[in-house]
C-alpha cells in the first residue's frame, strides 16, 4: 500500500510527536534530556517550545555512542514499517543553510550552500506559516528525504539577501565542524573529492617524501604553500626549501591556543590569517592521510612525546592533550591509529591515564566512533573543494568598497593588488575566476 500526500504528511507528524514524546519521557534518555535542558539554560520546558528545544537534542545528542534515533527504534518495538522508514530518513537527514530559489505551492525550491545541491522540499505544515519568507533570503533549515520526497523539518532562522557574507560564513563554520556534510547526500562531490584525495597524496609524497611534516605554527604556513605551489605547478622544492621551514622546539608542551576559541564573527578571518598570525608558538603536523586527505594538526608532536619520552608525565599538561585528541571532533580514528602503529606503549599509557583496560578498537569506539561509521574526509581537503569557500574569499570585505583593478594584469604568484598581503592566486584570484 502506497501512501498519498495527506497520509504521509500525518505519518511524519506521529513520527515527529513520538519522538518528542519519548525525550521527556524514557527512563534512559528523560536524565540526560534534563542535563540538556540544564546547559542551554532552559528551566522549565512549555509547550510552545516543545519542538524548537526537541529537534536539536535528538538529531545532535548521543547516548553511549547511540544516536537519539537509534535508541528510540531500539525501544518501540512495534514500530510500522512507514515509521521505521521516516526514521531512517530522519538519521539522514540534512541540516545546513539554503538559499531560497523558489517558493512553490506546498514547499520551497533550496539550494545548500554547504553540498552545493537543490532540493524542492514539501512544508509539513500550511505555507501561511512561512509568510514573509521570500525568494534571495536565506535560511537555517533541517530537510530529510522519505519516498524518495523532500520534507522541511524545521526554520531555525532567516537572514536577508543582505547578509550573504553572514550565510556563506555560516556555511563555512558548519564545513570546519562538519566537513562530511559537503558530500553528505552529494555522491558527485563525493566523487571529486576522492579523486581530489588521490591525486594530491601522490603530490604531498612526491613533494616531501614523507606523509607527514612536523614543524611550528610559524612555518606551517610556509609548507601548505610549498605544497600548493607543487601541486598546482610541478615545481618541486629543494630539500634545503623544505629543511628551512622545519624547526624543532626546545619544549614540547600543550596548552590553550587563544585564537582556537574564535566566535563567529571574526572565525573565518583568523583562519585564513593562517597559523603564523597566532600569538603563541607551538608545534604542527602536516599530515597526508592516504584515505582522508591533508590535515594540519596542532600539538601533533607534543602528543606524540607522550608516548615516545621515558616518562609521559614530564609532557605538560599531557593528560589536557590525551583528552584534546580523543575529543576534538576534526582529529580522526585514523590520525589516533598512526600514532598507535608508531608507538608499542601507546593503549598502555593511555589506560594509565584513563584507569582503564581499554584495546585500540575499544578506545576508537568510545571516542571517534562517527569516523569508525562512515568516511570523514578532513576538512582542509574539503575546502579545496568547495565552491562556497572560493566564493567567500571575495565576500570578506564589502564587494561595493573592495578596490577595483584590471585581473588580466596581475601574476599568479605577486601580491594581491587588494592588499590582503596574500599571492593573488590565494586570494581576488579565485574570486574573479
Amino acid at each position: 500500500m502506497t501512501l498519498n500526500v495527506i497520509e504521509k504528511l500525518n505519518t511524519i507528524s506521529e513520527v515527529m510527536t513520538d519522538l518528542i514524546n519519548f525525550v521527556q519521557t524514557d527512563k534512559d534518555v528523560e536524565p540526560d534530556f534534563q542535563e540538556y535542558l540544564k546547559t542551554i539554560g532552559v528551566k522549565e520546558l512549555t509547550p510552545a517550545q516543545s519542538q524548537a528545544v526537541c529537534m536539536p537534542y535528538i538529531f545532535e545528542r548521543n547516548i553511549n555512542s547511540k544516536n537519539i534515533l537509534e535508541i528510540f527504534l531500539e525501544k518501540t518495538k512495534k514500530a510500522t514499517k512507514y515509521a521505521r522508514t521516516i526514521i531512517k530518513g530522519l538519521t539522514s537527514s540534512v541540516s545546513s543553510i539554503f538559499e531560497v530559489k523558489k517558493i512553490l505551492k506546498n514547499g520551497f525550491e533550496l539550494y545548500n550552500l554547504v553540498n552545493e545541491k537543490t532540493y524542492s522540499v514539501i512544508s509539513l505544515v500550511k505555507m501561511t506559516h512561512f509568510r514573509g519568507i521570500g525568494v534571495g533570503q536565506y535560511v537555517i533549515a533541517r530537510i530529510f528525504e522519505f519516498e524518495e520526497e523532500y520534507y522541511l523539518l524545521e526554520i531555525s532562522n532567516i537572514l536577508a539577501p543582505s547578509q550573504k557574507d553572514d550565510a556563506m560564513r555560516y556555511a563555512i563554520a558548519k564545513i570546519i565542524q562538519a566537513p562530511e556534510l559537503v558530500y553528505k547526500d552529494n555522491s558527485q562531490k563525493q566523487k571529486e573529492i576522492e579523486k581530489q584525495v588521490k591525486k594530491l597524496y601522490k603530490k604531498f609524497t612526491e613533494c616531501f617524501e614523507a606523509e607527514e611534516i612536523i614543524t611550528t605554527n610559524k612555518l606551517a604556513d610556509d609548507i601548505m604553500g610549498i605544497f600548493n605551489d607543487y601541486a598546482e605547478n610541478n615545481k618541486k622544492p629543494t630539500k634545503e626549501e623544505i629543511s628551512s621551514k622545519i624547526q624543532e622546539l626546545d619544549e614540547y608542551k600543550f596548552f590553550n591556543v587563544e585564537e582556537f576559541n574564535n566566535s563567529y564573527e571574526n572565525f573565518l578571518e583568523n583562519s585564513l590569517g593562517g597559523f603564523s598570525s597566532h600569538k603563541e608558538t607551538y608545534d604542527v603536523g602536516i599530515i597526508f592521510d592516504e584515505e582522508l586527505g591533508l590535515s594540519a594538526v596542532p600539538f601533533y608532536k607534543t602528543f606524540c612525546k607522550i608516548f615516545e619520552a621515558k616518562d609521559y608525565m614530564k609532557v605538560e599538561n599531557y593528560d589536557k592533550c590525551v583528552e584534546h585528541f580523543l575529543l576534538t571532533d576534526g582529529i580522526s580514528a585514523n590520525l589516533i591509529r598512526r600514532v598507535a602503529q608508531k608507538y608499542p606503549k601507546f593503549m598502555k599509557i593511555i589506560n594509565k591515564i584513563y584507569s582503564t583496560d581499554m584495546t585500540l578498537e575499544e578506545l576508537l569506539e568510545k571516542y571517534k566512533p562517527q569516523y569508525l561509521k562512515e568516511k570523514i574526509y578532513s576538512s582542509t581537503t574539503v575546502l579545496y573543494q568547495s565552491n562556497t569557500f572560493s566564493r567567500t574569499l571575495g565576500y570578506i570585505e564589502d564587494e561595493e568598497n573592495k578596490p577595483k583593478f584590471d585581473a588580466t594584469t596581475v601574476g599568479r604568484n605577486e601580491p594581491c593588488p587588494c592588499g590582503s598581503g596574500k599571492k593573488y592566486k590565494k586570494c581576488c584570484m579565485m574570486a574573479y575566476s
